[in-house]
This record gives C-alpha cells, structure tokens and sequence, in this order.
C-alpha cells in the first residue's frame, strides 16, 4: 500500500483537475446554490463550486477567488485543529472528513464558509458522500488515525439537518477507502478486495449485490452511469445501468 500511494494520489489529483477544467456537467444533478464544477473523488483535498476554490491541509479549510483563474487570491482560512482529511461540497453546504469526524460548513456564502456542525464518531479515516439527506461515511481498521479500533464500517447519517446531523445506520465492511454514489446504487472502494456495490433503494439500509474481486479499488468518481475507479492498477473507467451490468471501457496503466 505504501508503494500504491504516491500513484493514487497522483492520479486522482490529476484526475480531478482534468474533470474540473473540463466542467463536465449533466442535466441530472441536484440543483444547487454553489454548483460543483466538475467532479472529484471522495478522499479528494480540494473542490471547485463556481469561482471558488476549497483546498483542505491537515490543519485548515483554505478558501481561494479563483474568477481571475491567473491570480488565484486567498479569501479565508479555518483553522480546523489536526486530522482534516476530505472534502466533499453538496448543493449549499461543504462536507469535510477528518479523522474524529464529519464537519458540516454552511457554505451559502462560497467565499466564507461557516461551521454549521460536527458530527463525531470513534478516530478514523472518513471519505464521506452525500445525495438527498444523506451522508456516507466509511471508516477503515488498522490505520494511523484508528489504531485502537479493529472494526471498518459503513455508516449514513441523515443530513436532513445540516446543524443536527444524526447516525441511522451502520454496518460493518472489510477494507473501506473511498466511496461513490448515484442513483440507487452506493459504490465503496475496498482496496485488494475490491469495489463494492450496494443498493440504497433505501438510503438507510444499503443492501449488499456484489464485490467486484477482479478490481483492486481506492477511490471512484460517479457520473450519472459512468464511473472512474482508481487503485493499484491504473485508473479506469466503466459504464454502469440499473441492472447491475458493469462495462469496462478504458485503462490508464499506472507502471
């Protein structure tokens, strides 16, 4: 793993920088006060909506103008303590996993986002999605940031109330990195083991349909039935429907 990182992280940022200068948007996302320009994985550290610029350190929430994308210009700085992980914006608010928990900012102002509320849980590491009220989060055993606790989950939390976020669910998993969501089906990166499909026809209680055992998986990006997966292999990309069918399309070998 410690080999694979360099590469995933490098291949995600510069997946996600070819998604956002592309601005590949669609007619079926959510509408939203700052729209997300382009897309990114869920354990991304940076995030576009509209003319700003979201970069997450281990410490902070960085804020940058970018609508003189030549002269990037720092609007603010949150100060976050240690531990800040991910950020995953949603229609007006930002999502951000870190290892003690969930940040929710209210971010109806883009250029000054305001903490709105924290949800805590057991130290771990938490990529985390969002679609309709609510959140994803996937917790990972036998790291840094959790290494007193030995069981990985999968835990949603309604986000219905962005100032009183709630846990309805959770259950365990194997090996949990990223996640992706779209429609009806959750998509959870499960390193060697694999990608997972569940089915969230109820939000609250995804239901297992498969593990992908042929794609070692560390991260994903969904896009209404197209998704790119990243892990030890390279990044690829594949066409998926309702029915559960998963076309391969492209690879780029990482060496």
């Amino acid at each position: 793993m410690k080999k694979i990182a360099p590469f995933l992280f490098a291949g995600l940022a510069i997946l996600g920088l070819v998604l956002i200068l592309t601005g590949c948007e669609d007619g079926g996302n959510d509408s939203a006060l700052n729209p997300q320009t382009g897309s990114g994985g869920s354990m991304a550290r940076f995030a576009i909506t509209g003319n700003t610029l979201y970069i997450v350190t281990k410490q902070s929430l960085e804020v940058y103008d970018i609508e003189n994308g030549a002269n990037p210009v720092k609007a603010v700085k949150k100060d976050m303590g240690v531990g800040i992980e991910t950020i995953f914006p949603y229609r007006d608010n930002l999502y951000i996993g870190a290892m003690d928990g969930m940040y929710i900012f209210n971010n109806t102002d883009p250029r000054n986002p305001v903490l709105e509320s924290k949800f805590q849980h057991i130290q771990s590491c938490d990529p985390v999605v969002v679609q309709g009220k609510y959140a994803y989060v996937t917790l990972r055993s036998g790291v840094t940031c959790r290494v007193q606790n030995s069981v990985s989950s999968l835990d949603v939390v309604d986000v219905s109330d962005p100032a009183a976020p709630k846990m309805v669910h959770t259950q365990r998993m194997t090996s949990p990195y990223g996640l992706g969501v779209s429609g009806n089906r959750l998509f959870v990166c499960e390193g060697s083991v694999g990608l997972t499909v569940l089915d969230i026809t109820d939000p609250t209680k995804p239901v297992f349909k498969e593990t992908m055992g042929d794609l070692p998986a560390y991260d994903i990006i969904v896009r209404n039935k197209h998704m790119i997966v990243t892990g030890g292999k390279g990044l690829f990309q594949y066409k998926h429907d309702n029915a559960d069918n998963i076309e391969f399309l492209s690879k780029i070998p990482v060496l």
